[in-house]
């Protein structure tokens, strides 16, 4: 008998695109978000400290005490129609609306998270399955840092290392200054600004932070930030933007300034009628809209301010995915 009639069927000659988002709980429930913290907060490029030590007050402290705080959280901002969270909606629609954008029947277009499901290591060897044999990473944070993109990359080279027939791999490291990307925050200032009956005296970007010893350490997460904010300055002229840093967690510092303690201070300036924009985050989430329009917005009020709201993230919205589609087609 010929041979070659008992060699199983293999699927070959496709290439996927896999957009990669940071990562959500499964639900609002105490469990899955004891679970997703659990998994989010041992990554050693997230937490850079003696790992015994951390171990012992993650499991001990921290998850026993946060993820009460964390749900009540995820339960302001959870999409209860569709079960889920902002950020895992949005990017699930940024994958499809890509799949419509760019036609071809030699490209799969997936998405999976870096924390929760669905899971790198899952959607990879799905695509593999489905005939991938070459595979193009986008990591969805416009500005690097070891503690986001660089930690997409060691989940997927933990997934390769482990696969007998590997795919050839690209991963698109940072897109801070990609034209597309400017416009598209530029338009959605724009947009808001049509939107509301008040002008704002300033603008604050607020990007999510990292602690200042990262940056030491020589990390550009920082000076991407600003090479942002600049940017957009220099389209969007008319209002003067300040950069900012949210979401710091624990006792060290952070970069600065703050946001929250930016917000709290700006009344006493003058400045009471403030629009916020997070060009960092690809898709609404637990940060921006929990956060920023949330907490950031009564913490404002509070403070003596009037007016106060929040740019959308980018989520699905059409300039967005032309964005996404370049940075794809660019590296096939």
């Amino acid at each position: 008998m010929d041979e070659k009639l008992n060699h199983p069927p293999i699927k070959f000659g496709k290439t996927g695109a896999l957009i990669i988002n940071l990562g959500t709980p499964d639900s609002t429930s105490w469990f899955d978000i004891r679970k997703y913290l659990k998994e989010f907060l041992s990554d050693r490029r997230v937490i850079e400290v003696n790992p015994f030590v951390w171990q012992i007050i993650l499991n001990i402290f921290i998850l026993n005490l946060r993820p009460s705080k964390t749900a009540k959280a995820y339960k302001e901002i959870w999409m209860k129609e569709e079960n889920v969270s902002p950020l895992l909606h949005y990017t699930q629609k940024q994958s499809e609306k890509l799949s419509n954008f760019i036609s071809s029947e030699n490209l799969i277009i997936d998405f999976a998270m870096r924390y929760g499901n669905p899971s790198i290591k899952s959607k990879i060897t799905k695509l593999h399955e489905e005939g991938c044999e070459n595979l193009v990473i986008l990591p969805l944070y416009p500005q690097y840092a070891a503690a986001t993109t660089a930690t997409v990359c060691d989940e997927v080279y933990r997934t390769l290392m482990k696969m007998r027939w590997q795919p050839s791999l690209k991963i698109i490291p940072h897109y801070e200054s990609n034209p597309l990307y400017i416009d598209a925050l530029v338009n959605s200032i724009n947009k808001k600004i049509k939107e509301i009956s008040w002008k704002p005296d300033l603008i604050i970007a607020s990007y999510h932070g990292i602690p200042k010893k990262y940056f030491d350490k020589g990390d550009p997460y920082h000076c991407y930030c600003h090479k942002t904010t600049r940017l957009i300055s220099e389209k969007f002229d008319t209002i003067e933007i300040k950069t900012t840093f949210q979401s710091r967690f624990g006792p060290q510092e952070w970069l600065q300034p703050y946001t929250d303690k930016t917000l709290e201070s700006l009344p006493k300036e003058g400045k009471k009628n403030v629009l916020t924009i997070c060009p960092g985050f690809s898709s609404d989430c637990v940060e921006t809209l929990e956060e920023i329009l949330i907490q950031g917005k009564e913490s404002f009020i509070n403070s003596g301010g009037l007016n106060f709201d929040m740019v959308p993230c980018l989520n699905d919205n059409d300039d967005h995915i032309v964005l996404l589609k370049s940075l794809i087609e660019e590296n096939i």
